[in-house]
This record gives structure tokens, sequence and C-alpha cells, in this order.
């Protein structure tokens, strides 16, 4: 119910109109009664009524002061005024005051009952407006980001915006835009996620840099216009702190494109280029921050290195050397990064350097790795390109030299068996070995003899005399040195047979006899 204040300095009008008026029928309750406008005002200043029933004549504090008053500090309180016949050209004063329901007295209790009922529903009216305007001003509130994200959609994408259409849109969202210098940002988040994470960037975003205009979502990035300041080292600051506090409650890495400071008619010019940028993450790696500066190629004259040499490369991967494999790797990567060629081409130039590898590759294996040229294919960065040609590459030269090692082993076992079964024979040769018996290169076979059983050929074949010799010395007891040298393998020549002996041993051969001939 409304509340209702009555104001009359005859007593007997006050009290008879307290007593007539249905209050409650009328949706209202009285809550005070005054005699003249000064009382009243006090009352209204105690606790605010919502209408006035008042006399315009009256001492002191007349109604049209009493209007003027109210209204100046309490506008949402309504009036009611009583006039007489010679009063009703001074009523019409309070019309200025918005007053619109004045009654000549006498007046009866409908006219009263009226009156009251057209400012309840005056007010309910009023309530309902105002109500209105306050969902239209919170639903404009809510719908603004999503109408800021949309203009700057079209602004990007279409040239149909111009210089009046920007400036209602800067009345509309309350910013300057067209005589500012402003940056974009292009945001990407790397990995497999779900639409809220740009939501939540693009907030992390607005609390944590300064002076952010407009930003919407393009095809899965969040694009961000602020506006460009001249401390470059504090706004690549607040990019980082941005990125930390997004991977620190979600734990994806986010890509970020820079374009250069320019004005907002050129944002479609600016957007490509954090496109270009944000392509370049190729070269940069994903969870880097990207500028124009990164987008310079390095000296063009390391093409010359970087062509194939496919034998080479393959023989490195035979030979079972993973070091310097791996090393070939790290070359041939690090001139494609410096070199930053168009990425199709650096593409192409791994393909071409894995199908170099498929063609070395040993027959059993081969289904496998050119089943994987799909998987190559899908890399989205040079270092993903890298880490996946090493891998490759390390895994096949470890078959190579898993193969190596078994081939090796079997060939220095025919050489021992070939030792053990001539050994007598004074002319037994690394040489002869190789040409007469394994027709195999000699320097190849003692390179992988000694590889095997970490000795030379020829000392091997000694060592292993002087233990046959040792041994028949222990079985026979006394023999003579000269038919020793003669029996394994020194053809007779009994001094360098002692000193052979006496290098293995530490003791000539006559005294090695000596000494077993006392035990």
């Amino acid at each position: 119910m409304y509340k209702v204040l009555l104001v009359d300095d005859e007593r007997m009008i006050l009290e008879g109109i307290s007593q007539v008026v249905d209050w409650g029928k009328a949706g209202t309750r009285l809550v005070g009664t005054a005699r003249n406008g000064i009382e009243a005002y006090d009352q209204i200043q105690a606790s605010p009524p919502d209408f006035v029933i008042s006399d315009i004549s009256m001492p002191g504090l007349d109604g049209i002061g009493l209007v003027a008053k109210t209204t100046e500090h309490f506008p949402d309180v309504r009036f009611i005024l009583l006039s007489g016949y010679k009063d009703f050209d001074y009523a019409c004063r309070a019309m200025q005051y918005g007053v619109k329901h004045y009654l000549l007295k006498p007046c009866n209790e409908r006219q009263i009952h009226e009156a009251l009922t057209e400012l309840g529903q005056e007010r309910e009216e009023q309530e309902e407006r105002k109500q209105f305007v306050n969902r239209m001003k919170l639903d404009f509130q809510r719908m603004l980001p999503h109408v800021k994200e949309h203009f700057l959609k079209e602004f990007i994408s279409y040239k149909t915006y111009g210089s009046r259409d920007i400036a209602f849109y800067e009345r509309l969202f309350g910013i300057e835009l067209q005589d500012k210098q402003v940056r974009m940002l292009l945001l990407r988040v790397e990995e497999s996620h779900e639409p809220e994470h740009l939501f939540a960037l693009q907030n992390i975003a607005a609390d944590l840099m300064d002076d952010v205009l407009l930003s919407t979502t393009m095809q899965g990035q969040l694009l961000i216009v602020l506006e460009s300041e001249d401390d470059t080292s504090r706004f690549m600051k607040q990019i980082e702190a941005v990125r930390a506090t997004f991977h620190r409650f979600y734990k994806l890495e986010v890509t970020v494109a820079v374009s250069e400071s320019d004005s907002m008619q050129h944002s479609r010019g600016m957007y490509r280029e954090t496109l270009h940028c944000m392509n370049h993450r190729f070269y940069t790696g994903e969870g880097s921050l990207i500028t124009k500066e990164d987008l310079a190629a390095e000296d063009t004259r390391e093409m010359a290195d970087l062509e194939l040499d496919e034998e080479k490369f393959g023989l490195l991967i035979k030979a079972g050397n993973t070091v310097e494999v791996a090393q070939e790797v790290d070359r041939l990567f690090g001139i494609l990064s410096r070199m930053k060629l168009e990425i199709s081409v650096t593409r192409s130039y791994v393909l071409q350097l894995y199908a170099a590898m498929i063609r070395i590759c040993p027959e059993e294996e081969r289904a496998a790795f050119t089943s994987r040229m799909v998987v190559l294919a899908e890399q989205k960065t040079l270092a993903c390109l890298k880490s996946f040609v090493q891998e490759a590459a390390e895994r096949m030269t470890v078959i190579y030299y898993k193969s190596n090692v078994y081939r090796q082993s079997s060939t220095v076992d025919k050489m021992i068996t070939i030792i053990e079964q001539n050994y007598r024979k004074s002319d037994l040769s690394l040489n002869g070995v190789a040409g007469q018996m394994l027709y195999m290169n000699s320097d190849y076979l003692g390179k992988i003899f000694k590889k095997v059983t970490g000795e030379n050929f020829s000392h091997y074949v000694n060592r292993y005399r002087i233990e046959r010799a040792a041994e028949h010395i222990r079985e026979t007891g006394d023999v003579k040195v000269f038919e020793l040298a003669e029996w394994f393998g020194f053809g007779g020549n009994a001094q360098y047979f002692s000193q052979v002996f006496k290098k293995w041993a530490g003791m000539t051969p006559s005294e090695y006899i000596k000494s077993h001939e006392r035990g």
C-alpha cells in the first residue's frame, strides 16, 4: 500500500478527510497528518510518504512552497492539492512542479478516492516503465560484449564500415577508436581444448592487460585490439603474464602473434599480419611469442649447405653411428630454421629427407617406415618434424648397428677359428686370411677384429701361440726353446719367440721351463 500524508490548517477538514476516506480501498494507508507546510515537511524528511494531500493556503509554508521544497529533495513524492475557487488560478502554478491532481473545496470522499487511485495507477505505470528501462539497460549491458565482438568481426572481415559508423560505435561503446594507435594480438590455445578455454583466456587478458579496447574470437583463435603504448617491454611482460596465468590454470600453451602499431582504419592489414605471424609458429614452435621481427629469414647463402647428400647420410646410418647421424640431422634442421623458407618448401625438403631414409631401410622394416609418412605430414611445427625425423633416423641406425654387430661378430668368430686351426703356420697373417680364406678387405677385417676382441690381429695370434707353447711346457716339462719356436708358428726364430714369450709371461722360455721342472 502507498503511504499518504494529509496536510490542512483547518482541524475539521483534517479530521473529516481522515475519517471519511476509505484509505485501504484506494490501496493506500494514512501514515500522518500535519497542520501546516513546515510541520508536513519535517515529517516528509523523517519518513517520505508516497502521496501528500495538501491544502494550498496555509500559514508559514503554503501548499505551493511545500510542493516546491519537497520536489527539490524528494522528487518521487506526488501531490494532490486542495483549493477554493479564489485559489484556482494560484493552484495552476503547481503544474510546473508536475502536480496533476487538485480538488476544489469542498470535495467529497469519491473525488479523493479517484485522485488517490489515479496516483496509484500512475505510480504503478511509472514503476513498470522504470523496471522496463532497467531491464533494457541490463539487457544492453549483457549484450554489449557480444555487440563489440560482432562489430570487430564485421570490421575485420568486410569493408562495410566508414568513419561515421566508427563514430557511432565509439559513442555506443564509450571508447575512442579512430584517433588512437592500436595493436592487435592473436592468441591460439594449442593442443585439444574446449570453447570455454577461449572465454577464460579472454577474461584473463582483460584483467591483466591495460587498455584493451575490443576482443572477439576468429576461426578458433582470440583476437584482441588494445591501445598501443611506447613501453614495449611492459607490453610484452603483460602478454607473458597472460600466457603464464592461463597455463597455470589449464596446463595449456598459448601462442601469441603481435602486429605492429597502426590506426584502427588499417585493422584488416594488422589482422593479416597477425595471421602471417601465427602461421610462422611452424618455425618458432607452439607456445611462442611471435612478432614481425621473427619473420625475417637469415642469410640464404646457406642454401648450398642444405643440399642433401643422400649417399653420405645413408653411409652414416648403415655404419650404425648414432652420434654422427644425430649431428647431421641437427645441422640440416638448423639450416632450415635459420633460412625460414616457405613452409611448403620446408615440408617438401623434410619429406625428401625421410624418403631417402626409406630407400636405405632394411627390407623387413621398409613397410613400417613408409606407413609413418602420413604421421610425418601431420606434424605442425619444424620442431615436431625434427623430432619425428631424428627418432626415425636413430631407430634405423640402431637397426643397422645391431645388424653390423651380429655380422662383425660372426666374421670375427670365423677368423678366430682360422687362427686356432692354423696358428702353427708361420705365414699366418691378416692379409692371408682376408684374401685367401674370407675374401674380404683386410683393412675392414682388421678394424672389426680389434673392435670385437680389443686386440690387433697379429697380437692376438702371437698371444694365442704363446698360450699354447706355455701349455705344452706345463704338460711335457723339458723342451728346447728352438723347438718351441718351430712348433708354435715362429718359424724356428728362437730369439723372437723368446722376446714375445717374455713379454707375455714375464720370464724367458728357459726360466719358465726351469720353474716347472722344479714344480
